[in-house]
C-alpha cells in the first residue's frame, strides 16, 4: 500500500502541477479520515502522519489540555452544550469545552500520571495502533478523498492564479453560446463568461474564434471560479495602444485619459513627453496604419487621438474633433461650455449617434453645448422664370391679339398722312 501511495503522490505531482506538500497534506487528511470511519472511537482527534521517503504511516489521537468545567459546558457534535438565560459567571465562563479536542487538566493528569508538569495549553499525543488490514481500506478511502483534495486544491489554484490577473488582458477562444452569454476558454479547460452587457454590439462571436478580453472580475464558487471578461472596456483600448504603439509602450507618449462607447466610438487623449514627438502623429501612424490596426480588433470602432493639454478651451477645442468650431465660452465654475459653429459643422460636432459630443463632454469634464452660428441674410434675387414677374405694369394697356409686350413698351412709327396715299392711287 505505501509503495502504491508514494508513486501516486508522484504521478499527481507531475500530472497536476501541484506542490508535493499540498498533495501530502491531502493524503494524510484523507488516511485519518479512513481510520476514523473504520477504526475510530467516539470523541477521538485523529491525526495521521505519513512518511514519503520509506512508505510507513503513523496514526495519533491529539488532544488541547484546557482547564476544568462544568458539564453544562461541554459541547460536541454528539453532545450540544444546553442553552442558558443565564450570564456567564466564573463557574460558567462563556469557554466550552470540546471532548473531541479537549481535555481537562484533571482527566489529563489522572490519565498520563507519568507525564508531569502537565499544563493548561499543553498537547497530549496519543500514538494508535495501526491495524494490519487498514492498507487496503485506506487505499479504496484515500483515493475518494485524495480525489476530492485535489479537485478543491486544483480549484484554488485557478481562483489564485485569475485573481492576480484581473484587470489584465487575456487571450481566450469562443466556446459556445449560452443563452445571451458567451462562453470563452481560457487554457487548460478553464471557462470564463463573456456577458451580453459586456459585448461589443453587432460583433460576431463564433466558435474557435480567438479575441483578446479584458479580465473584470474573479470570484470564487463551491464549483470552479467564476471569471467575467469583458470586450467593451476602456481598458481594451489601453491595452492595444501599448501593445501596438511602441512610443506609448515605452511611456514616451501617456494616455491621460480614455472614454469609449464601444462598437460605435473611443477618444483617447494623449500627450508627449518629448517635444519632438507628435503624440497624435505617433499613435496614428504612417497612413493611419497604426490606428487602423486598434481599430479592426475592435471590429473597426473609430478611435478619435486628440492631444491633451491643461488649457480647458483649447482642450474642448481637440476634442471635438473634426468639427471647427468658430468660437467657444466656457464657465469654469458649472463646467459648461457653448460652442458657436456653422450649420455644416453640426452633424460632424454630434456625431453619430450623438457620441461625439457626448464622449467630448465626458473625457474633457464640460457639459457642451452647441449653437449653430447666425448667417445675415442677403436679398432675395427675383426669379426671372416666374411669369407673373415678366408680366407687364398694370398701368400698361392689355395686349390684343397678335402684339407683343415690345411693342407696347417701344415707340410706335408715326402713320403715313392720309393725302400722300390717295395720290399715289391716283397715279397708279
Amino acid at each position: 500500500m505505501e509503495n502504491n501511495i508514494v508513486a501516486l503522490i508522484d504521478a499527481i505531482c507531475q500530472q497536476k502541477k501541484l506542490q508535493k506538500e499540498k498533495v501530502l497534506e491531502a493524503l494524510e487528511q484523507a488516511l485519518a479520515a479512513a481510520y476514523r470511519k473504520d477504526f475510530g472511537q467516539k470523541n477521538q482527534n485523529i491525526k495521521a502522519k505519513f512518511n514519503p521517503e520509506n512508505g510507513k504511516l503513523e496514526v495519533y489521537d491529539i488532544k488541547t489540555v484546557v482547564e476544568d468545567l462544568p458539564p453544562e459546558a461541554v459541547v460536541g457534535e454528539e453532545e450540544p452544550a444546553p442553552k442558558t438565560a443565564e450570564p456567564a459567571t466564573e463557574a460558567t465562563p462563556e469557554k466550552k469545552f470540546n471532548p473531541k479536542t479537549d481535555l481537562q487538566i484533571s482527566e489529563a493528569t489522572e490519565l498520563y500520571p507519568k507525564k508531569k508538569n502537565i499544563k493548561i495549553g499543553d498537547e497530549i499525543v496519543n500514538q494508535l495502533e495501526t491495524p494490519t488490514n487498514f492498507g487496503r481500506i485506506a487505499a479504496q478511502t484515500a483515493k475518494q478523498v485524495i480525489l476530492q483534495k485535489l479537485k478543491e486544491m486544483e480549484r484554488e489554484a485557478v481562483y489564485l492564479k485569475y485573481k492576480d490577473m484581473e484587470k489584465q488582458i487575456i487571450e481566450g477562444t469562443i466556446q459556445k453560446r449560452n443563452g445571451l452569454n458567451i462562453l470563452v476558454n481560457l487554457e487548460e479547460n478553464v471557462i470564463a463568461i463573456l456577458p451580453s452587457l459586456e459585448q461589443i454590439p453587432e460583433e460576431q462571436y463564433l466558435p474557435n474564434q480567438r479575441y483578446k478580453f479584458h479580465i473584470l472580475s474573479v470570484n470564487p464558487t463551491v464549483r470552479e471560479p467564476e471569471i467575467i471578461l469583458s470586450r467593451r472596456s476602456p481598458e481594451m483600448v489601453d491595452y492595444l495602444f501599448r501593445s501596438e504603439i511602441p512610443e506609448v509602450g515605452a511611456k514616451t507618449v501617456e494616455i491621460k485619459k480614455i472614454v469609449r462607447a464601444a462598437g460605435v466610438r473611443s477618444k483617447v487623449a494623449v500627450i508627449s513627453k518629448d517635444k519632438k514627438i507628435d503624440p497624435v502623429g505617433a499613435c496614428i501612424g504612417q497612413r493611419g496604419i497604426r490606428i487602423q490596426t486598434i481599430a479592426a480588433a475592435l471590429n473597426n470602432e473609430r478611435i478619435d487621438v486628440i492631444e491633451y493639454t491643461d488649457d480647458a478651451k483649447k482642450f474642448i477645442l481637440n476634442a471635438l474633433t473634426p468639427a471647427k468650431i468658430t468660437s467657444l465660452e466656457i464657465n469654469e465654475q458649472d463646467k459648461t461650455a457653448k460652442a458657436v459653429l456653422k450649420k455644416d459643422q453640426m452633424s460632424l460636432a454630434i456625431g453619430k449617434r450623438g457620441m461625439n459630443l457626448h464622449l467630448a463632454s465626458e473625457i474633457t469634464g464640460y457639459k457642451i453645448f452647441l449653437d449653430p452660428e447666425e448667417v445675415e441674410e442677403t436679398p432675395a434675387i427675383p426669379n426671372l422664370t416666374n411669369q407673373e414677374e415678366l408680366s407687364a405694369p398694370e398701368t400698361l394697356p392689355e395686349l390684343t391679339k397678335g402684339e407683343t409686350a415690345n411693342q407696347d413698351i417701344l415707340p410706335q412709327a408715326a402713320p403715313a398722312p392720309a393725302e400722300e396715299t390717295s395720290e399715289k392711287k391716283v397715279n397708279e
